[in-house]
């Protein structure tokens, strides 16, 4: 990614999300309108969000809860020289509305559980989108 992308600041970033986010890049599209840009897009957007503030990226199981079908869910934790464990931040808390779920447990993700074809896709797709709106933005 440019240079003046990288000094995007999260709340920027956040605002840009529903911009970008479609059917398309969602894990479940069937799922996904428009009213709810942010549905299913928990492990992409978290992909983003670490290319562009680093950190590491988390998450929590989704059993037992309404959104099980998902499976899991993913968010940010970004570098915070205050706390040494970082900032949680949940670019797509949105899409769970009222009914956010509790994490009793959450781990650190792996590189690998965001390998397969279909994630990398959905990834590429949203992060072009992103370049390009920045680019309006200018």
């Amino acid at each position: 990614m440019t240079e003046p992308i990288k000094l995007m600041t999260v709340r920027q970033f956040a605002k840009f999300l529903p911009k970008i986010c479609g059917r398309d890049t969602s894990f479940d599209p069937d799922g996904w309108t428009k009213d709810n840009p942010l549905w299913g897009h928990c492990a992409v957007v978290a992909l983003l969000a670490k290319s562009l503030f680093s950190g590491e990226i988390v998450y929590g199981s989704l059993k037992g809860t309404k959104f099980v079908r998902m499976t899991f869910h993913f968010w940010n934790s970004l570098p915070d020289g205050k706390r040494p464990d970082g900032r949680q931040k949940d670019f797509t808390r949105a899409q769970f509305g009222k009914d956010y779920p509790k994490f009793p447990e959450v781990k650190t993700a792996i590189p690998k559980m965001f390998k397969d074809e279909s994630t990398q896709r959905r990834f590429r797709l949203l992060q072009e989108r992103f370049v390009e709106a920045c680019k309006k933005e200018k």
